[in-house]
């Protein structure tokens, strides 16, 4: 048995390591600062939409790196921000599949939770949808999971098992209790952002 939780530490600890290497912390002026995920190796970051509310925003990167951060996209509705930066070759994580995703199943949640940078959070699956009793009808789905989310969590990557990205934290709904929006919604997201400004 110690030897299957020495391997399981050990798995968590570079599944970490690899998923820090996409996260940045994103700094909102006087409304303070949140986490941001790597989307595109061009420069393209998501974080959550009331993360990025001032019109002088900065990402740092875990590698020291830092610079002024563009907004290019934003849904009130489902709380996202798709940002852009002057930087290239920026690591990014394995896109996973929200949908197929369980009650039960781990995930870890990343971000920098009241100023601790790069701190990971480890939970399970609950379950998704877009009715949530307590909760109004957004029209979409929500995954809801079972770990805590502290201020600077926001807009940063949850993983799952393999450190694949399946979701964007975004909220606390109760002890224990957060909402992330699900991978799949992002994507929808980034869709519909880029027709509306190609058109």
């Amino acid at each position: 048995m110690t030897g299957r939780l020495q391997e399981f530490n050990e798995q968590s600890a570079r599944l970490a390591a690899q998923v820090h290497r996409s996260l940045v912390r994103v700094e909102s002026g006087r409304w303070g600062a949140g986490a941001g995920t790597i989307w595109h190796s061009d420069g393209l970051i998501l974080t959550n939409s009331h993360v990025a509310r001032s019109r002088q925003l900065r990402i740092s990167l875990p590698d020291g790196r830092q610079a002024s951060a563009r907004l290019l996209a934003r849904s009130r509705d489902l709380d996202l921000a798709a940002l852009t930066v002057e930087l290239s070759d920026l690591p990014t994580i394995e896109l996973g599949d929200s949908e197929k995703l369980q009650s039960g199943n781990w995930v870890m949640a990343f971000g920098h939770p009241w100023g601790v940078e790069g701190a990971a959070t480890a939970g399970i699956v609950i379950g998704q949808g877009a009715q949530m009793q307590g909760r109004p009808a957004f029209g979409h789905n929500w995954l809801a999971v079972g770990l805590h989310y502290r201020p600077g969590h926001s807009g940063g990557p949850l993983v799952d098992s393999a450190g694949r990205l399946v979701g964007i934290n975004t909220l606390m709904v109760g002890p224990d209790v957060g909402l992330a929006v699900p991978v799949h919604e992002v994507k929808r997201f980034l869709k519909d952002s880029l027709q509306r400004a190609t058109v």
